[in-house]
């Protein structure tokens, strides 16, 4: 089985630190849709630096300086915690012995830091993690080195996923395809490839 981590396993959105910083919500928002972009972190998830990228965007935007910075200094409170019921199931399938692997958009240092603070990310075989290759998804060369660096077989492996885009190439590479939407969908999948026997706990 492959997991994806964000959205799925643990629960990560900037809007935890910002509503924090900006509690007009019009502003907060807009500030995440025009200056702290998705696309602009997303550089981030393939290798890219704070220490590079944030003066830069600071500087181009003077009246949200602090504001940019909070990304990089506070980047741990845009974590909302666990997803519990996900990391039950985990468990139950690394009692099992169920071969597993996370696949995930991640800048590698970050990486770094949600390992020490999330003890089940090392509960993985492996993980292959954005950041720290160059690649993302939903680039299919990402899943190419996902199918090499494990050894995957994708007709027989499970592959659990969030984010539509990254879940459809994951199936154009022959992998068997879960869309996550609640960790409930999830062990009822799971049952039903026969992978646990009922809910943990």
């Amino acid at each position: 089985m492959v997991f994806d981590v964000g959205g799925v396993l643990v629960d990560w959105d900037p809007r935890y630190l910002y509503r924090r910083i900006i509690p007009e919500e019009e502003a907060m928002e807009r500030f995440l849709a025009e200056v702290c972009t998705p696309e602009w972190h997303a550089q981030h998830d393939l290798g890219a630096s704070y220490e590079d990228t944030i003066p830069v965007l600071a500087a181009a935007h003077p009246q949200w300086a602090d504001e940019v910075r909070a990304w990089g200094e506070r980047f741990a409170e845009m974590y909302g915690g666990a997803v519990e019921g996900t990391v039950a199931l985990l468990a139950d399938l690394r009692r099992r012995r169920v071969p597993l692997s996370a696949s995930t958009n991640w800048g590698a240092a970050s990486w770094q830091e949600a390992k020490a603070r999330y003890e089940f990310l090392d509960w993985f075989d492996g993980a292959l993690v954005s950041g720290a290759v160059g690649l993302a998804k939903p680039d299919p060369a990402f899943f190419e080195l996902l199918v090499e660096t494990f050894g995957l077989h994708p007709p027989g492996t499970l592959y659990i996923e969030d984010n539509l885009a990254n879940l459809e190439a994951a199936a154009d590479r022959g992998f068997v395809t879960h869309r996550f939407v609640s960790s409930p969908a999830l062990a009822a999948e799971l049952r039903r490839h026969g992978l646990i026997d009922s809910d943990p706990g």
